[in-house]
């Protein structure tokens, strides 16, 4: 009997297990069903989710719905924008609702989700993104409640890794909450209840392109007294962390139609200085254990009115401390005379009525004081800022009496005395006059290295303020190998810094000796532990619109030395150009005009370059551009006068060109030049193969010639030199990978044919010699500069020279006669051959003709053995 029933038992169980895998199967498209219907009753918008599911294991005994990549995208006007996007949203009910008839609601009872976006936008009209609800209001509420395809019983819900945006395109707010983590419980089935929840976020604020938060960390766990009849939420037990500062809220925010009232109170619940530190940003935050402080430091305030579209509520935010000062333990100073006193107040309820008075902000490291104060109204229409710095810090003392994270400490002494006062439609104007600036900034002894173990050490630098402008009298620095000094004038530094707008500037720079390597980034240094870093992509800033006249001595880049360097460099829309740049090099100088662009993701670069009486050894060795186009080096010595035309990209990282892309064309002209052929495998195998030329002799003396570069590709466009009474004229094309394709063509006189041609002239009448003309000579060369492959048309050499001896011979045929040609012929063969000889005809005549003309250049282009 037990046997019986524990069977019994084993084989219920495994239907219900198998029940549990197929009945969401069986429901699943029911499921779907029921999104389509809730989402297509409810939205105007573009609605897509990759896949539902059903789960009877999440939750047991109840159910879960889980639907991934949920997404809503806008109509116009805001077509194409995404309102909700959702990784992963899981529903929770009860198993019975899945049996319900296809017009019944389903009861949700939880919800969690993942990897969410909430994207709020106002454009500049004030409509909504969010009003995405169909407009047909002609059913009843009885029929609109009966129609609801699901209805909300939740007792929890949960979100996870959430980023909320809100962007206010009229007012210019823009603020962004992100890793947001939120969780409530409560039984919302209750009109009236508790819900206890936990948040935790990064918090940016950008208000008018000013940034007053940037990934301000927010804790709240609270519990929230909600009733629902009265839409009104008030908060009972609550705890919340700004970075490390603890505030207490007290009071409620309630729903109203015009939009929700608040009347909210806050403090901090002490009043210990720690407070200040732990408002400090986690990225600059150091712990507090330890840490020894005098004085208070509270934040208290309250927010009471009503939020429509035209008011906010009226709010006073009081942040204040009175002579206190902190010490961390094992660092030897301490900060002190600490006084704050800020207010953020609006008594208005209309946004722009804000205003904040930093009245006073100063404290003291050992004999120095430094103070600052400033005030801000029109927040929101045309922010008007009055403010003042004035005081000393010595900077080695900051890491002394605060633990910065730095891999070095600094050093330096700055010195403030400046007050300014702007509006923010005159700067994004530039309307200078109404810009009031005074009084001067400066920074002395200043050492900086940072984690690749580069140092700068400004010795001076003094900054003036003057109405619209700010005037760097002076400026002098050192870093590695390198000294600068600069002076200069910045037209729109406010601009710049609120508004976002391009930094202009107009400098001089003067410098004894600039390494370029000193101001190059590089990637993080190899460790143990760690691969080192690559280098990021170099960029021209797209906010600088400068000029930049500059001279030095001596400039050292790569293996280069360049002395007496001057030109104008202008940076503009993330392009550099030069202008007139010069210097001497190479024992000559070269001129530079031209412009390098980082605007795309792959760098371009447009150059014309003049060089002038330099030394071609030297050029052509230290300069890897120019190997590639001519490989000369340590072949032709001399001097050279050329100009350079060429474009193409250039390398991300260091900026230098990329020689597969380069096209351009240069012309040059030789001066002064030897030749060194034994330096040459192509010279030594030329004149190798034509024995009549001595390489080592060759004139290059004021040779012009012609070039244009593409795909990698060298073409040269055809040149004549002059070797003695011999006419050479050279062209073909080379790659950058050394491989080569050239053609010379000679004129060559018949007298360098070697001592057979020259005794066989010799026995010719003066005349006929005379007669004889230059033999055309073509070789072709391949392969590549270290193995070089010559091929010569012996051939047409041969035609050629014997078409000329058969016309002579031809011409005496016509006035001498037979005999005579007949005698011409005895007196170059063999005695045996002399009866043979007399008796041939005309063809005869021109076969021996064309055999010797052969055997005499067979001969020319072989080695002596």
């Amino acid at each position: 009997m037990l046997k019986k029933v524990l069977k019994i038992s084993g084989i219920i169980l495994v239907v219900l297990i198998a029940a549990l895998f197929a009945i969401p199967y069986f429901f699943k498209d029911q499921i779907k069903a029921k999104i389509v219907e809730a989402i297509n009753e409810s939205v105007d918008a573009k609605v897509s989710f990759a896949d539902a599911d059903l789960s009877l294991f999440k939750n047991f005994p109840n159910a879960t719905v889980s639907i991934e990549k949920l997404a809503i995208i806008n109509k116009a006007p805001f077509e194409g924008d995404t309102l909700v996007s959702l990784g992963e949203l899981n529903l929770k009910m009860s198993i019975k609702e899945l049996f319900k008839g296809k017009e019944e609601p389903l009861n949700i009872q939880g919800i969690t989700s993942e990897n969410g976006l909430i994207n709020i936008i106002f454009n500049k009209d004030g409509v909504g993104n969010f009003d995405i609800a169909l407009k047909d209001q002609e059913k009843t509420e009885k029929e609109d409640e009966n129609s609801k395809p699901l209805s909300l019983k939740i007792q929890e819900y949960k979100i996870e890794n959430f980023t909320f945006r809100y962007t206010d395109q009229g007012s210019k707010i823009k603020m962004v909450i992100d890793s947001l983590n939120h969780e409530g419980t409560g039984d919302f089935t209750n009109s009236k209840l508790d819900l206890t929840t936990k948040s935790t976020a990064k918090v940016s604020l950008d208000m008018d392109k000013i940034n007053y938060m940037k990934n301000v960390s927010l804790t709240l766990d609270a519990v929230l007294g909600i009733d629902l009849d009265q839409s009104k939420y008030t908060f009972k037990e609550n705890k919340a962390l700004i970075n490390q500062l603890p505030l207490e809220f007290d009071g409620f925010i309630q729903m109203v139609e015009a939009g929700q009232v608040y009347d909210l109170k806050f403090k901090t619940p002490t009043s210990s200085f720690t407070n200040f530190l732990g408002l400090i940003p986690s990225a600059y935050a150091a712990g507090l254990d330890g840490v020894k402080t005098t004085g208070d430091f509270t934040v208290e305030g309250f927010a009471k009115g009503q939020l429509t579209d035209t008011t906010v509520p009226k709010f006073n935010i009081a942040i204040a401390s009175h002579n206190a000062s902190f010490q961390y333990p094992n660092l030897p100073k301490s900060v002190e005379n600490i006084v704050i006193d800020t207010k953020i107040i609006n008594e208005t309820g209309i946004l722009n009525d804000t205003y904040v008075n930093l009245d006073k902000l100063s404290f003291k490291i050992d004999q120095d004081v430094f103070s600052a104060k400033a005030n801000v109204k029109n927040i929101t229409e045309n922010p008007f800022v009055n403010a003042a710095l004035k005081g000393t810090i010595n900077l080695a003392n900051l890491s002394k009496a605060y633990p910065i994270k730095m891999d070095k400490p600094l050093a330096g002494i700055l010195k403030a005395d400046v007050t300014t006062q702007f509006d923010m439609a005159s700067v994004e104007k530039s309307q200078y006059e109404n810009i009031k600036n005074a009084g001067t900034m400066s920074l002395s002894g200043f050492k900086y290295t940072d984690e690749n173990n580069k140092s700068m050490n400004i010795s001076t630098a003094l900054v003036e303020f003057d109405p619209g402008k700010i005037n760097l009298k002076q400026f002098n620095a050192t870093t590695g190998k390198s000294d600068l000094a600069i002076n200069g004038i910045l037209e729109n530094f406010y601009g710049f810094m609120f508004k976002k707008q391009e930094l202009r500037g107009n400098f001089n720079m003067s410098s004894n000796q600039l390494a370029v390597d000193d101001f190059m980034t590089s990637g993080e240094p190899a460790t143990t532990t760690k691969e080192a870093k690559p280098s990021e992509a170099m960029k021209i800033p797209a906010f600088l619109n400068c000029t930049l006249n500059a001279k030095a001595n001596t400039v050292l880049y790569d293996n280069l030395k360049l002395t007496a360097v001057s030109g104008k460099l202008i940076i503009k829309d993330e392009k550099a150009t030069l202008e007139n740049f010069k210097t001497s090099i190479f024992g000559g100088t070269i001129g530079v005009n031209g412009t390098v662009s980082t605007k795309e993701k792959v760098p371009t670069f447009a150059m014309n370059l003049g060089f002038n009486q330099v030394d071609i050894a030297q050029t052509f060795t230290q300069l890897e551009m120019m190997k590639k186009i001519a490989p000369l080096a340590g072949i032709v010595n001399g001097k050279l006068n050329s100009t350079i035309k060429l474009n193409g990209n250039l390398d991300a990282k260091e900026l230098t060109p990329d020689l597969k892309s380069i096209t351009g064309d240069l012309f040059g002209q030789f001066l002064s030049t030897t030749i060194n052929a034994n330096n040459s495998t192509l010279l030594k195998s030329l004149g190798s193969n034509i024995k009549f030329i001595d390489v080592n002799k060759l004139n290059l003396n004021d040779i012009k010639a012609a070039l244009t570069f593409e795909n990698g590709k060298v073409n040269v466009k055809p040149f004549d030199i002059k070797y003695q009474d011999i006419k050479a004229t050279i062209g073909g094309t080379h790659g950058f990978d050394q491989t080569m394709n050239y053609n010379v063509k000679l004129d060559v006189p018949a007298k360098y044919l070697g001592s057979e041609a020259n005794a066989f002239i010799a026995k010719m009448s003066p005349a006929d010699a005379a007669k004889l003309e230059n033999i055309p000579i073509n070789a072709l060369i391949s392969g590549n500069f270290s193995n070089p492959k010559i091929t010569t048309d012996t051939k047409a050499a041969v035609n050629s020279l014997t078409t000329q001896l058969v016309n002579q011979q031809k011409e005496k045929l016509t006035k001498q006669g037979t005999s005579a040609l007949t005698d011409l012929i005895n007196k170059n063969t063999k005695s045996k051959d002399t009866t043979k000889a007399a008796a041939t005809t005309k063809e005869t005549t021109t076969q021996e003709t064309t055999k010797k003309a052969g055997e005499l250049l067979n001969g020319l282009f072989k080695k002596k053995k």
